[in-house]
């Protein structure tokens, strides 16, 4: 009666969850340079509202197009020259970020949107990409289609939140976007060295522990915060000495007469 249970290619075991946990771990770190290029790319929007509603239906369209990767895997890996588009498309966002001219405070600008049907389609073919290297790790890992769709799912997830937090930190941290767009140079050489030579790709602790260096450094300095600038005199109060009396105004004597002229001069205005 348990037979075709325990031959389901979905029966749960603790092999494959302890593998679950592996493409879950996997994912959660090769999407750190994912979400922090979303997250430049989003802010091309400059309205938060926009941001969050490009992330999540770019995302959406790109959770679709990542599950027909996974489920045509078999069939598109073969091809090394999707290898080579989704590497080259990689690099060529790198080249965009280190080309573009500085702002005032010395950051590179970011591309910007007109709407949000712009932004959405980079988001989706970025991610698209950057599929391209998670899923050939996670097929190699696991042979089971349905952890990879699990894997894959729950790091779009993870992909989603990243992405509203980088989009915060990439202004509290100066050197985050570089940081990011040097782990995409990274995944972009690899996917285009593993279509040359499967065997001149570095193992995966070496990609991982790179990526956690380079983000190290991405947050090792916050942006300075420019506090205004207001006289000491100002908000220091000054102690009372017969040398400061001197210099205070003196009162005008006021007369009765006095008192008259301004009563005359404010019946002028009734």
């Amino acid at each position: 009666m348990l037979d075709p249970i325990l031959e389901s290619p979905f029966h749960f075991s603790v092999e494959a969850l302890f593998i679950l946990l592996i493409l879950i771990g996997l994912e959660a770190i090769l999407s750190a340079d994912n979400a922090i290029a979303l997250a430049a790319i989003t802010q091309g929007l400059k309205d938060p509202k926009l941001e969050r509603q490009a992330l999540n239906i770019g995302l959406l369209i790109a959770y679709v197009l990542r599950i027909t990767l996974i489920l045509c895997s078999r069939w598109i890996l073969q091809f090394w020259q999707f290898e080579v588009l989704g590497g080259g498309y990689l690099l060529w966002l790198a080249y965009q970020h280190f080309s573009s001219p500085k702002d005032e405070d010395d950051q590179h600008k970011e591309p910007k949107f007109a709407n949000v049907w712009q932004a959405i389609p980079v988001i989706a073919v970025t991610d698209l990409a950057f599929s391209l290297d998670s899923v050939t790790t996670a097929i190699a890992i696991s042979d089971q289609i349905w952890l990879v769709v699990a894997g894959g799912t729950i790091g779009v997830i993870t992909l989603r939140f990243m992405a509203g937090l980088f989009i915060r930190w990439l202004d509290e941290y100066v050197h985050l976007a570089d940081a990011g767009y040097m782990t995409v140079t990274l995944v972009g050489m690899r996917l285009i060295t593993r279509a040359i030579n499967d065997q001149l790709v570095p193992p995966e602790w070496v990609m991982i522990t790179l990526i956690i260096s380079i983000f190290a450094w991405g947050f090792s300095k916050k942006t300075p915060v420019i506090a205004a600038t207001i006289s000491p005199a100002i908000v220091s109060p000054q102690p009372f000495t017969p040398e400061s009396a001197q210099n205070v105004a003196p009162l005008t004597e006021i007369t009765p007469d006095g008192l008259d002229a301004v009563e005359t001069d404010s019946a002028g205005f009734t």
